[in-house]
């Protein structure tokens, strides 16, 4: 999703998917770097999912990432790459904080213990790339987004974030005449952050920002859930119930998170895509696409 929006925002550089290269294996991973001795690198690549797989498959998604983090730095730091800005996530922050997430709090306690795998991962990413940096001097800096969706996302109806899987379900809700079924109460808050937007965003650290911290780079501002589940209905043109299944869980209720480093450094809060806006854009791109989407019933 998001290397579909910087193939847009940056279309001459070179853009690598898990076809190309398993980044769990170190053979793999060095061979990519030989084969394109990078000046830089953006790294996205991750197993990721919503509350049911992260729950569901702890252990992989921590060995998993942390095979794919500790073999992209570690090729970096022996090809010399000059930078590499990698992206975390704001489940690495503890559970219990006070608000909103400021980056000198990640390792301040245990975080949710629905991604507690998941995050602790990530969080490993932060400490490669620090302790890299201070011993062998690489310029590896983290960033921080909160929730993403976006055109060409994971529909996958087991395994996908909230918003993709609330797309996927109406869909098919809508062509059954049935009612859609949600997990929780619809009362937990997030904040989100549309592909395109992050894109822009990871080309303007690339040029202004080299610190050892993380920064947190998300949009500012929670919605519930429920708002989110009724603004994607009405761009699907979903209008049947929306039933809310309280004996599953919710995940975190809130994690709310301070930009104000990026906004210092120049990026502004209207330059961010208005909500509904991008809701609407991802919406028609699934439309026009399915179900030749990744997770489309085939």
């Amino acid at each position: 999703m998001v290397g579909t929006a910087l193939k847009k925002a940056k279309p001459e550089a070179i853009f690598l998917t898990s076809k190309d290269f398993d980044l769990r294996d170190p053979a793999q991973t060095e061979t990519m770097y030989a084969m394109y001795s990078p000046d830089c690198v953006i790294h996205l690549a991750a197993k990721v999912g919503g509350v049911k797989a992260n729950m569901e498959n702890l252990g992989d998604f921590y060995r998993d990432n942390i095979l794919i983090n500790t073999n992209v730095l570690e090729g970096a730091r022996k090809y010399e790459v000059q930078k590499v800005v990698s992206l975390l996530s704001t489940c690495i922050y503890p559970d219990k904080v006070s608000y909103p997430l400021t980056e000198g709090q990640i390792h301040d306690g245990p975080p949710h213990y629905s991604n507690f795998a998941y995050a602790h991962a990530k969080r490993m990413l932060d400490v490669q790339s620090r302790a890299y940096r201070d011993q062998y001097g690489c310029n590896f800096i983290t960033a921080v987004p909160n929730n993403l969706f976006g055109e060409n996302d994971n529909y996958d109806l087991n395994d996908s974030h909230v918003i993709p899987a609330l797309m996927h379900k109406m869909y098919l809700a809508k062509q059954n005449e049935e009612s859609v079924v949600l997990w929780g109460d619809g009362t937990p808050l997030r904040e989100f952050t549309y592909s395109v937007d992050l894109s822009n965003i990871l080309l303007f650290l690339l040029e202004h920002y080299d610190s050892p911290e993380p920064i947190n780079i998300g949009n500012a501002g929670e919605r519930s859930i429920l708002d989110v589940a009724s603004s994607v209905a009405k761009h699907m043109g979903y209008k049947n119930s929306i039933i809310w299944d309280k004996n599953k869980p919710s995940g975190q209720y809130r994690k709310p998170s301070d930009n104000t480093k990026l906004i210092q450094l120049g990026w502004r809060e209207n330059m961010y895509t208005d909500f509904d806006v991008a809701i609407a854009n991802s919406c028609n791109w699934f439309l026009e696409n399915y179900p030749n989407i990744r997770g489309g019933l085939k």
